[in-house]
């Protein structure tokens, strides 16, 4: 049963980035889909029963178009700014992270770093160690309210409930 919500995601990810819904692409996504099922899903895969939840993966799909459509979108507009006018007060901060679950803090250090102007240099079990462009302030509680408190939210719902 762990294979299941392994090969479900890689065949939706086949689908989506071949862009093509032919038979031929549809067979071969769900060999594809089954096989890296097979072969990583017991590995990945802790709780069949909470990764097939349909709420945790309308949760996940929620949070993509709203990272790719919003949260990218004004980081990347703000770090052009900065290079233009060239307003940086970079540094490195010490940031609380709340969520324990590893999925969850994998998915919180992803958004920081691929969020342009952020990157997560380092985690351990109670702080993310981020590289700022601009560092707006040294007090923890409120460079996490800044730079992952909205990641945090999702991931929680995602994987934590």
């Amino acid at each position: 049963m762990r294979f299941l919500p392994v090969t479900l995601l890689a065949f939706v990810l086949y689908i989506v980035i071949t862009g093509s819904a032919t038979p031929y692409d549809i067979a071969t996504g769900a060999v594809t889909a089954l096989v890296a099922g097979l072969l990583f899903g017991k590995y990945l895969v802790k709780n069949p029963k909470k990764a097939l939840n349909p709420a945790r993966w309308v949760a996940m799909i929620v949070y993509f178009i709203k990272y790719i459509t919003i949260i990218e979108l004004k980081a990347h507009l703000d770090v052009i700014k900065r290079v233009i006018t060239g307003d940086t007060n970079p540094g490195i901060i010490k940031v609380p992270i709340t969520v324990k679950d590893e999925y969850a803090r994998f998915l919180v250090a992803n958004s920081i770093t691929n969020t342009p102007g952020t990157v997560t240099v380092y985690m351990d079990e109670k702080y993310a160690y981020v590289n700022w462009i601009n560092v707006k302030t040294r007090d923890p509680d409120e460079a996490r309210k800044e730079i992952l408190e909205d990641f945090e939210k999702h991931a929680k719902r995602i994987f934590e409930r």
